[in-house]
């Protein structure tokens, strides 16, 4: 008869492994379940970061659209003259302007520094349009390019320097008379913006021509 072999040099137990296998499987569906979640924040933080450089974005522009405005006229299409800013400009776009400072960075390309610049709000897309060049043709289509999505809102007002104060949603403003003063001076333009996910964002900018 073969001697037993001690209690110490003995084996797992098939009940042993079935539960050391569960506590391995749930502590594994806990960490899968942690990092599922870092990832998931990870995704979220990454949006937000893409979103909130849309969005400084989109107010450098306006920004330095509005901030160096310059008088230039332009013609359009047919030969007539437009004003160097007009808000509202058409039905589809909120306001048209002529503004200065447009970089090259291909010196060997000569153009330049002044663009003609418009802006609309379409489904929910604040999109900028403008052209290569200054005065217009059949031929001479504008540029667009989108900005921000999800956008509800967008808006500008203009403060004339002798409105004491007051905002208009019009530029040039209204007299009077019911017509528009082209003499007025513009001094500083108030840009609302109202995201789905954001809310209202604010920004004045001093105008200086």
């Amino acid at each position: 008869m073969r001697p037993t072999a001690p209690r110490s040099a003995r084996g797992f137990t098939l009940l042993e492994l079935l539960v050391a296998m569960a506590i391995f499987a749930i502590i594994g569906a806990l960490a899968m379940g942690g990092l599922n979640a870092v990832l998931a924040q990870k995704e979220v933080a990454r949006r937000q970061l893409d979103r909130l450089h849309d969005v400084q974005r989109a107010v450098r522009l306006l920004t330095n659209d509005f901030s160096q405005l310059n008088p230039r006229y332009v013609r359009d299409a047919l030969g007539t003259p437009e004003l160097p800013i007009v808000s509202p400009c058409t039905v589809e776009y909120v306001v048209c302007l002529t503004r200065d400072g447009w970089r090259n960075p291909f010196a060997q390309f000569p153009r330049g520094t002044l663009q003609r610049v418009q802006y609309a709000l379409e489904e929910g897309k604040l999109e900028r349009s403008y052209w290569a060049v200054m005065d217009r043709t059949l031929v001479n289509e504008p540029r667009e390019q989108v900005l921000l999505e999800d956008v509800e809102a967008f808006e500008v007002a203009y403060l004339d320097q002798g409105s004491s104060g007051e905002w208009t949603l019009q530029w040039p403003p209204l007299t009077n008379t019911g017509g528009t003063n082209g003499n007025a001076v513009l001094e500083a333009v108030r840009i609302s913006i109202t995201l789905k996910d954001w809310g209202e964002i604010v920004r004045i900018v001093e105008v200086i021509q």
